[in-house]
């Protein structure tokens, strides 16, 4: 049994109770961190923020919002926007970032790619990272429903013919995920509830994950030097912090977070009062009609690339390559063969591997936007058949690259 004594202070008896010194020591104030990162580390704490927004934003737009389809499109657009005071406020906040944080994200997967960040043991870092893309991805779309308009309407009816399988034609399973033949009551109830309860849960957990996951191998730093973190810690401890290659993550690293966040903040805030409309697609302000297609139907932005790579094939393939680009940056740390986790500068070939990959994915957004017509048909063949050639090459690229 534990042993307990007499306690001093508030913060002793919860301590006895809870351990808050080991684990703040776990967490924080021994959580070491190399010296030698820039302010692209800076990201996941920015990520925090960012979903930290999203949370309180979507708690004030819960009060009023109602998840009915008659009700829904009006208790955005006229409820929200108008009859409350700042609830336009809560909503331009809450539309831009949800777009936002898919920018940071990018930021934040990209950066690991360049710096090896995902190989020597960092393998369920990378996953879990990537499980919570997946993830807030899930509630981008399922949020992206909830306003009815046009665009939320006819972006989930193509979205969830996907789930046919093209060829072998899975209606049924279409029509248990809307709950209908089309999206009507039933469709909005169920994604509201992913939107509101199940998916932030799940984000939640998956945000612990990937701290716990940085817990034992630590994050790497932007030379790719293998740090012994114990040796180093011990300097830091006994006062040659000049000379120790880690410094703590609190209050030490959080510090320079916290610098980098403030910068974020004000761009954030810059684009909630003044350039919000490009979170807000104007075809969404028409109210969501079964019997009136839009010209053109897109997803939003940090989407399109995925969809680029399904439209221009035919219904099965185009599938086979969609699934294909979801999945295969989870593989990432295996299909990379070489022992090196430096920066991609130093790495040769996959240097190359790294910008063209890059490049091909602007590409792909640039051209989910436009009509497939012409020019832009080709132009996003190629940059599908790109991406995928790509991936097929990597294993391939890095299997001979020489120990740096």
């Amino acid at each position: 049994m534990a042993h307990f004594t007499k306690a001093t202070s508030v913060k002793d008896w919860l301590n006895q109770r809870l351990a808050i010194e080991k684990v703040e020591k776990v967490m924080a104030s021994e959580y070491w961190i190399p010296k030698n990162i820039n302010f692209l580390w800076a990201m996941g704490m920015v990520l925090a923020i960012t979903f930290a927004l999203l949370l309180v934003s979507g708690i004030f737009l819960l009060m009023y919002y109602q998840p009915d389809v008659k009700d829904a499109f009006y208790s955005v657009n006229y409820t929200i926007m108008r009859d409350v005071d700042f609830g336009w406020l809560w909503r331009h906040v809450h539309g831009v970032a949800a777009s936002v944080v898919f920018l940071i994200i990018y930021i934040h997967m990209f950066t690991g790619i360049y710096y090896g960040s995902y190989k020597k043991g960092r393998e369920m870092i990378w996953v879990s990272g990537m499980l919570l893309f997946v993830t807030f991805s899930a509630e981008a779309f399922s949020g992206y429903m909830l306003p009815w308009g046009q665009m939320s309407y006819w972006a989930g009816m193509v979205i969830t013919n996907i789930f046919s399988l093209g060829g072998l034609h899975l209606d049924g399973l279409v029509e248990w995920i809307r709950g209908d033949y089309v999206p009507a009551q039933a469709f909005l109830t169920r994604f509201f509830m992913l939107h509101v309860l199940l998916l932030p849960l799940a984000i939640m957990g998956l945000i612990g994950l990937h701290f716990a996951a940085l817990r034992i191998p630590h994050v790497n730093n932007q030379d790719g030097e293998e740090i012994d973190f114990d040796v180093e810690a011990k300097k830091y401890l006994a006062g040659d912090k000049a000379s120790s290659k880690v410094i703590r993550f609190a209050n030490d690293f959080m510090s320079k977070d916290l610098m980098v966040v403030g910068f974020f903040l004000i761009f954030f805030f810059y684009l909630v009062f003044f350039q919000y409309g490009f979170a807000l697609d104007p075809v969404n302000f028409d109210p969501a009609d079964g019997l009136k297609t839009p010209a053109h139907i897109y997803p939003e932005w940090y989407f399109l690339w995925s969809y680029e790579i399904l439209r221009p094939f035919s219904v099965n393939i185009g599938l086979i390559a969609f699934g294909f680009a979801q999945v295969i940056f989870v593989l990432l740390p295996w299909l990379d063969r070489s022992p090196n986790a430096v920066p991609a500068s130093r790495r040769g070939a996959f240097s190359i591997w790294f910008w063209l990959l890059l490049i091909d994915m602007i590409v792909l957004t640039a051209m989910g936007k436009l009509p497939p017509e012409g020019m832009f048909s080709t132009i996003g063949l190629v940059a599908a058949v790109a991406f995928i050639l790509l991936w097929v090459a990597l294993p391939f690229i890095t299997m001979n690259e020489k120990k740096v």
